[in-house]
């Protein structure tokens, strides 16, 4: 049972909205990051259209199943100290991709695409290039995990609303930074660089927030 290991720690308690609001912001300040996969898929979109890419939007799904259970099996078997711990170091790792976000955003330029080489792949390839990145490894381990287990904890449907605004919200933000490239070249990178400027924002204030929930169950 997931919640089990956390039967004697108090975490703070949030409502569904508060959930779905995490899960929401993360998965866009996810999405809008410039990084392998968004490259593939505006590679994709340049040389066959956003309809016939639209499928490969579901490849993070797939890789990140046998992430997330890796990661809430080994987070299930550890001390209720380290989720907390873990819960710090997401804030902190939170407030360095923020950093990152913003200094692309000052700096943005359209990640580089290979269009010979998009033509050969397949959802499933895009879900393998997905799957070595070692960025889903870290977010579910310092952020979404910790977060999945204290939702679970205060109501399995907590948990379940979680996972879906993050994934709705992935999904939506990654076609809205598609659609542009789609329909005029010029004006893709001006929208991808505003919405990588409100990740900055978003990223920090998730990582503000994750210290501060770290630091309260601690103190509790």
């Amino acid at each position: 049972m997931l919640c089990s290991p956390f039967a004697s720690v108090r975490f703070i308690d949030l409502t569904m909205p508060a959930y779905l609001l995490l899960g929401a912001t993360y998965a866009f300040a996810a999405a809008v990051q410039p990084g392998p996969f968004q490259a593939y898929l505006i590679s994709s979109t340049l040389a066959h259209g956003w309809r016939r890419t639209l499928p490969a939007l579901l490849a993070p799904i797939l890789s990140d199943i046998p992430v997330i259970c890796l990661v809430l099996l080994v987070l299930t078997q550890v001390p209720p100290l380290v989720v907390i711990l873990l819960r710090l170091a997401g804030g902190l790792f939170l407030l360095y991709l923020a950093a990152g976000a913003f200094t692309s955003f000052r700096t943005y330029h359209v990640p580089p695409v290979d269009g010979a080489a998009a033509q050969s792949r397949t959802v499933l390839k895009a879900a393998m290039t997905n799957l070595l990145n070692p960025n889903p490894y870290l977010a579910w381990s310092l952020v979404l995990g910790p977060l999945l287990l204290q939702a679970w904890r205060a109501n399995p449907a907590y948990g379940i609303g979680l996972l879906m605004s993050f994934y709705v919200t992935m999904v939506v933000s990654t076609a809205v930074i598609l659609i542009p490239f789609a329909g005029a070249r010029a004006l893709g990178p001006h929208v991808n660089r505003a919405m990588v400027g409100l990740s900055a924002v978003a990223l920090a204030a998730f990582g503000l927030y994750q210290m501060w929930a770290g630091a309260a169950s601690l103190l509790r």
